[in-house]
């Protein structure tokens, strides 16, 4: 699986923690100063993912401020570009001048080579997110055109800004079973992009690579395609109709991945039929329903692809799961 590097407070004794998770802020390569209300019972973890030069972190903690003066600048300065994912809770930033506050499903920009103060606050005692930090190197956008989007809250539910909060949730979802020789490719394409986006906020489209572009449009419709899946009538012409493209161009884009259109397409509903089949909450679902829940019309198909896939009939690969659990 991917390298992960989880940082959990919850093993201590209530009154250490919070001093744990300062201590631990202040000594990073990023130090900061934090503060809480809740320093009798503050609770908080990181799981952190390492995908080559950039970074990947699922946070969970407390209610807290947290401060990166001009001083602890000048101490450290790994020149990262921060890009935070709202899950849960709200927080409230300054940074350059400006002034954000960040609601479920928005995108803030910051970075470590300017002070910063924030503020969370969380639902049910928790605020929850994830974060992308990036080499500020690593994007081909010069620095001072996306310094102007530091300290700005930008949109996370619609047009690019979606396609990069699914990539993150996705990506941090999937973890377990992704491996280490994945880690480069999928680091590239996460600041492929995070340049994509960016310059659609500050409409410098020319700045980014075509092959940044490539990059970004593969996410689309490899998105497209697994929220469709359950579709029976999803075809390489729908999926090039719906991203503007003719489907002579989607083919191509296929190639270069070494399969096809339709090949992926089975392939994933194949894999969504093998998790409901060793899913005990689909336990009583009859096979073909699990097949025709995935867009396979016809049983019998559904049964040759996926014994040619997995080695075994649904019925039997069903029943060895059960018998392993």
């Amino acid at each position: 699986m991917l390298i992960e590097t989880v940082r959990c407070n919850e093993d201590l004794p209530a009154g250490d923690r919070f001093e744990w998770w300062r201590e631990m802020i202040l000594r990073s390569a990023m130090p900061a100063l934090v503060s809480s209300d809740h320093t009798e019972d503050f609770r908080a973890k990181a799981t952190e993912l390492h995908l080559g030069p950039s970074r990947v972190s699922v946070l969970a903690y407390s209610p807290m401020r947290i401060s990166r003066t001009s001083a602890l600048v000048r101490r450290s300065d790994p020149q990262l570009y921060h890009l935070h994912l709202a899950l849960r809770g709200d927080h409230g930033m300054s940074q350059c001048g400006r002034e954000a506050f960040l609601s479920q499903g928005s995108l803030l920009l910051s970075d470590t080579s300017h002070p910063y103060s924030a503020q969370s606050f969380g639902e049910g005692g928790m605020v929850e997110g994830i974060m992308i930090d990036i080499p500020r190197s690593a994007l081909p956008l010069p620095s001072a055109k996306a310094d102007r989007l530091l300290g700005t809250a930008l949109p996370g539910k619609s047009g690019t800004g979606a396609l990069l909060s699914q990539f993150m949730t996705r990506l941090t979802a999937e973890s377990g079973s992704l491996q280490v020789p994945d880690a480069s490719r999928l680091g590239a394409v996460l600041t492929d992009l995070v340049a994509v986006f960016l310059a659609h906020h500050l409409d410098a489209a020319d700045a980014v690579t075509p092959e940044s572009r490539h990059q970004a449009l593969m996410v689309a419709i490899h998105a497209f395609i697994e929220h469709n899946l359950g579709d029976a009538a999803l075809s390489p012409a729908t999926v090039a109709a719906a991203h503007h493209i003719s489907v002579r161009y989607l083919h191509l884009l296929f190639q270069r991945q070494s399969t096809t259109v339709s090949a992926w397409i089975r392939h994933r509903r194949l894999e969504r039929c093998r998790r409901d089949l060793t899913d005990l909450h689909w336990a009583q679902l009859p096979i073909h329903a699990v097949a025709a829940r995935w867009g396979f019309r016809h049983p019998e198909e559904f049964s040759r692809a996926f014994r040619a896939r997995y080695g075994a009939a649904p019925r039997d690969y069903r029943e060895q799961y059960r018998r392993v659990t």
